[in-house]
């Protein structure tokens, strides 16, 4: 497995702004999942990064309900039959 440490910083320059942004978006959801006064909130962040996995081009992105707090699941089998697992 190779990896170019110049490729990745130059899309990590490249893409910094859009980083911060979701990042921030992110952050504006009060998930405070130790109080249950946060449920819905922790639904809506559970929700987001969903709809975010999804975007990110995921095979398969979905919250999970639970018990407790819902789980979100998130799938990726590009990456080929000869690569390692």
């Amino acid at each position: 497995m190779t990896y170019d440490s110049d490729a990745a910083r130059a899309f990590s320059r490249a893409n910094g702004d859009r980083f911060l942004q979701e990042l921030f978006e992110m952050l504006r959801i009060p998930s405070v999942s130790a109080d249950p006064a946060f449920a819905g909130d922790v639904q809506q962040m559970a929700d987001w990064l969903a709809e975010h996995l999804a975007a990110l081009g995921l095979d398969k992105a979905a919250v999970m309900p639970t018990a407790g707090h819902p789980v979100v699941y998130g799938e990726w089998m590009g990456a080929g039959p000869d690569k390692p697992t």
